[in-house]
């Protein structure tokens, strides 16, 4: 019995020790800077875009193979592979859309642009695979 009381006593004693440490003081906490986020854009959505006439810069992250075998019109192919935020054409005022063939890629480069700027970053949902399963054009080289 002796010892089942001095359990529950050290139990205690470091549970309390480990919240004490994990709470702590209100002058210790710094605020976490805003992370920014990736999000995606349907091919409707795009193509609807794309139509209006609003200034997109369409980046294709996918091989140049892959690109040569159809891709967006007036998209520009930068690989994964060579992919820099810091590095990427001046969009002029033209809003980032990155895209590759199922999304999985453009998502990574997303999350690279959108860490290195600070703001959100967009991506086409379902790629070219997506785009063209819902009859829109592309372009082959």
């Amino acid at each position: 019995m002796m010892r089942h009381a001095l359990l529950a006593g050290l139990a205690a004693t470091m549970l309390g020790a480990c919240s004490a440490q994990a709470r702590p003081a209100d002058d210790d906490v710094a605020e976490a800077p805003a992370r920014a986020v990736v999000e995606t854009i349907a091919p409707g959505t795009l193509a609807t875009r794309i139509a209006a006439g609003e200034p997109i810069q369409l980046i294709d992250v996918r091989t140049p193979e892959e690109f040569a075998q159809g891709h967006l019109a007036g998209a520009i192919n930068i690989p994964l592979g060579e992919f820099d935020p810091e590095a990427l054409p001046d969009p002029r005022g033209s809003e980032r859309i990155l895209y590759c063939r199922s999304d999985r890629r453009s998502g990574i480069a997303a999350e690279r642009l959108a860490a290195a700027s600070g703001t959100a970053a967009l991506h086409l949902d379902g790629g070219i695979l997506a785009w063209e399963a819902s009859d829109f054009p592309v372009e082959r080289d």
